[in-house]
C-alpha cells in the first residue's frame, strides 16, 4: 500500500467515526420523536424522521443544514439539490422551497441539525477574518458580475466536521455555552467561508455589493409581503434601477420580485390552512387576494393541488 492510499484510508476512517458520533449524539438528543428540536444553544436545532416525508413547502430562512444520516431532497423552481451526510446545505437569503426527507427508517432515521444564520454575524465575522475580496474580485461583486443563487450544497469536510462536533459536544456541559458555543458557532462559519463555496455567503455580506442589495430586498418584501408591490419605489430604496433589479434578484432566488412575493402569500396562506385551520377564502383575503378563484390557481399551480385538496392531502385527512 502507497503511503498516499494509506493517508486516504485513515483519512476516510477518520471521516466515519466523525459521522458515527454525530448520529450517536443527535439521536440521543431527539429520543422525543419526528421533528424540529430545539437546543440550549438559540441557534442551533436538531431534526429527525423515522420514515420518508411527503413534499412540504416552506420558507427557508438562511441557515446551514448539516445531515448525520439519511437523505433529504430541496426544490427551487425547477433546480434540485440533494444532501445526505457527505454534503451539506447553505441557504443564504430567505427563499420559499420545498422539502422532502426521501431516505429515512425507524432503524435509521433521518438525522440532521439545523444553525440558523446571522447576516451580520457573517459580516463581522468577515471583517474580522479579513476575507472581503480585494481588487478585481471586490468590483465584480460590486458590480453584480457573476452573481451566484443564494442557497448551494457542499462537500462535508473533516475542518467543518470538526467544528460542528465541537458544537454538539458542549451540549453535554450546559455551564460552557454562554462561553463556548459562540465560539464553536464562528469556527462553523469561518470554515463555511473558507469552502469551496464560500464566497458566495461572502458576497451577499459585503455592505456595497449587488448581491448584499438583494439580500436586503428579499429581507424587505418579506417583512412587506401583504402590502402592494411596486418595483420603482423598491429599487429606489435600494439605489438600483428597475431593470437591475429584477435580473440580479432573478440570479439570487430563480425568480422576479414579484414572482417572490406571491410565493410568500402562499406559502403564509397553506401555513394559516395547516396550522390555524383557516378556511381557503379566509386565508386568500388575509394573504392580500381579492379574487378567490386566482388564488386557487395560482396556489395549485404552485403546490400541485387545490388548496382544500391540498391541505387535506397534507393532513391525511380524506378529501370528501
Amino acid at each position: 500500500m502507497s503511503a498516499s492510499t494509506s493517508a486516504d484510508t485513515i483519512a476516510q476512517r477518520g471521516h466515519c467515526a466523525q459521522q458515527a458520533e454525530l448520529v450517536d449524539r443527535i439521536a440521543r438528543l431527539t429520543v422525543a420523536g419526528d421533528g424540529v428540536h430545539g437546543t440550549d444553544v438559540r441557534q442551533l436545532h436538531l431534526i429527525r424522521m423515522d420514515r420518508p416525508t411527503e413534499c412540504s413547502p416552506s420558507v427557508y430562512e438562511p441557515r446551514l443544514c448539516v445531515v448525520a444520516q439519511g437523505r433529504k431532497v430541496v426544490t427551487l423552481s425547477d433546480r434540485v439539490y440533494h444532501y445526505d451526510p457527505l454534503n451539506y446545505l447553505v441557504v443564504s437569503v430567505t427563499l420559499p422551497m420545498i422539502g422532502q426527507v426521501v431516505e429515512a427508517t425507524p432503524d435509521k432515521p433521518y438525522l440532521c441539525l439545523r444553525i440558523d444564520i446571522d447576516p451580520a454575524e457573517i459580516a463581522r465575522l468577515i471583517v474580522d477574518a479579513g476575507q472581503s475580496p480585494p481588487g478585481e474580485r471586490l468590483r465584480e461583486a460590486r458590480d453584480g458580475v457573476g452573481m451566484d443563487l443564494g442557497l448551494y450544497a457542499a462537500r462535508v469536510n473533516a475542518t467543518l466536521m470538526d467544528a460542528v462536533l465541537r458544537l454538539m459536544r458542549l451540549l453535554d456541559t450546559p455551564q460552557d455555552l454562554p462561553v463556548l458555543a459562540p465560539m464553536a458557532l464562528r469556527e462553523i462559519f469561518y470554515r463555511v467561508l473558507m469552502g469551496d463555496l464560500g464566497h458566495r455567503l461572502r458576497a451577499l455580506a459585503l455592505n456595497d455589493s449587488r448581491s448584499h442589495r438583494i439580500a436586503k430586498a428579499v429581507t424587505m418584501l418579506r417583512q412587506r409581503y401583504l402590502l402592494p408591490l411596486c418595483i420603482e419605489d423598491l429599487a429606489d430604496e435600494l439605489h438600483m434601477s428597475t431593470s437591475s433589479l429584477h435580473h440580479q434578484f432573478k440570479a439570487v432566488t430563480t425568480m422576479s420580485p414579484l414572482q417572490f412575493q406571491k410565493h410568500l402569500r402562499l406559502h403564509e396562506a397553506r401555513r394559516l390552512m395547516m396550522i390555524d385551520g383557516m378556511e381557503a377564502v379566509a386565508a386568500a383575503h388575509r394573504v392580500g387576494y381579492e379574487s378567490p378563484s386566482q388564488f386557487s390557481r395560482e396556489y395549485k399551480r404552485l403546490f400541485g393541488a387545490p388548496p382544500r385538496a391540498e391541505v387535506s392531502l397534507a393532513r391525511g385527512l380524506p378529501l370528501g
